[in-house]
């Protein structure tokens, strides 16, 4: 096929022998599949953001470090070069989380460079070959599902203990290759410990991904490993071998009415006080105002 514009510098320079396909066309990116050092590989064009129907929220961008100082002020205050580096940073963010996250042995697109706002990474292929399958556009047997789903789960606390949390997971941005499913589409990757809506999105991925299974294995539909995944994160003891029991007992108990309405009357009853000793202290007495009277009228 013709090479389409973004990706001729990559040619030329050697990095991309040949563009055989174009394969889809996202919100985000196209992606296209090429020949590489005789591989076929995948070469991810991310749109500029004006093109882009992905809005870049500061709910996943929240806790992202950005070291040079210059760069974070600019990116701050909104300046012409602040929002040339906020996409930037947008775009690496795949990038790096792709790196760390085969670094932590999770199932993900292995990447072999981005430049130039053009990532290339390993093609994810089915037992024939063929580009694999999104988990969407499948249907599983209930005990292909279940163990999808285990090794689906397996990579979100492998992930989690990389501290990152997916944040749009779905069947979506699952493909189903020839060893099982391979977790893809990182741009929103969420840092687990600085964002203040990391357990919402990470229980949503999870949710989202009980749910999927769980039309061909309803027992599924039962477990909770989202808040029992979180529950070890949060007490310092979540591993990547962690042995998880799909369980977690919610605090069922009741709230003693009566015993809170106590503690409301008192806290009350306490700032009443409060207030009368300030306002004693900020008005003169009865004896005082007379003594004033008396000495502004000569009187003894």
């Amino acid at each position: 096929m013709k090479i389409p514009k973004r990706l001729q510098p990559l040619v030329d320079d050697g990095l991309i022998d040949a563009v055989e396909s174009q394969l889809m066309s996202g919100k985000e990116a196209q992606v296209y599949v090429v020949r590489s050092h005789g591989e076929r590989r995948c070469a991810k064009v991310f749109k500029e953001a004006k093109q882009r129907s992905f809005k870049q929220a500061v709910q996943y961008q929240e806790g992202r470090k950005e070291r040079n100082s210059r760069r974070s002020r600019a990116m701050a205050k909104k300046t012409r070069y602040g929002q040339k580096e906020q996409e930037q940073a947008w775009l690496n963010a795949e990038v790096d989380a792709l790196y760390r996250l085969a670094a932590a042995d999770v199932r993900v697109p292995k990447p072999y460079g981005f430049v130039d706002g053009v990532l290339l990474m390993e093609m994810i292929t089915d037992a024939e070959g063929l580009t694999a399958p999104r988990l969407d556009d499948v249907t599983l047997t209930a005990d292909e599902a279940r163990a999808h789903y285990a090794k689906v789960i397996g990579d979100v606390v492998r992930m989690l203990c990389a501290g990152l949390i997916h944040g749009d997971l779905s069947e979506f941005n699952v493909l189903l290759s020839a060893d099982g499913p391979v977790i893809i589409d990182l741009p929103q990757a969420v840092d687990a410990a600085g964002n203040n809506s990391a357990e919402m999105m990470f229980e949503r991925d999870v949710d989202n991904m009980r749910r999927y299974f769980g039309r061909f294995a309803p027992e599924l539909l039962a477990t909770d490993y989202g808040k029992e995944i979180w529950a070890l994160y949060e007490a310092g003891d979540l591993h990547p071998d962690s042995q998880l029991t799909g369980c977690f007992e919610h605090d069922t108990s009741t709230v003693d009415v009566d015993e809170l309405m106590t503690v409301i009357d008192d806290v009350r009853e306490e700032e009443a006080e409060r207030r009368a000793a300030l306002s004693r202290d900020e008005e003169p007495g009865v004896e005082e105002a007379a003594e004033a009277w008396r000495e502004s009228h000569g009187e003894r």
